[in-house]
């Protein structure tokens, strides 16, 4: 059984005038909630092997901050397919996890990590900012595929 969590992105500043929406950071809300996020995984003992988060300025520095915080130093990998992509290009990245690893977690953006927990799990669950979840995968590969997969917890910071 795997296991993939998937984490959106924590609050970000609005586009600037001439600015670019890729380099976004974090409001002081966001900072405090990446941290958070990272404080609940450390205390409820949430353990994952790996990391995928979009490159995104927001994604690297909610990881960032929440890795910190649940003392958690596994490998980051930080990868531009994350940045608006959809739940197939979500699924086409989690399918090159090495299938040795047993649990990794992704970090991204909405729509696709909504749509992506609502294509595997059959589940509508909202995920504003900050919000992580886990999802449970009957199988012993990342090729992940709708019926094999459960949503096991929702949360909020």
């Amino acid at each position: 059984m795997k296991s993939l969590l998937l984490l959106r992105h924590a609050k970000t500043i609005p586009v600037e005038a001439g600015g670019f929406d890729f380099d976004r950071t974090l409001t002081e809300r966001g900072i405090a909630d990446a941290a958070r996020v990272g404080r609940y995984i450390h205390e409820h003992q949430i353990r994952f092997e790996f990391v995928i988060s979009s490159a995104a300025k927001r994604a690297r520095q909610t990881t960032e901050l929440m890795m910190q915080a649940a003392e958690i130093n596994v490998e980051a990998l930080y990868d531009r397919r994350l940045y608006e992509a959809g739940p197939q290009q979500l699924l086409e990245v989690v399918t090159t996890i090495d299938s040795q690893r047993e649990s990794a977690l992704l970090v991204g953006h909405n729509p696709g990590l909504e749509d992506l927990l609502r294509l595997l799990t059959g589940g509508s669950e909202s995920m504003s900012t900050s919000t992580l979840a886990l999802i449970d995968v009957a199988a012993d590969d990342w090729k992940l595929v709708p019926g094999i997969c459960k949503l096991n917890w929702i949360v909020t910071p």
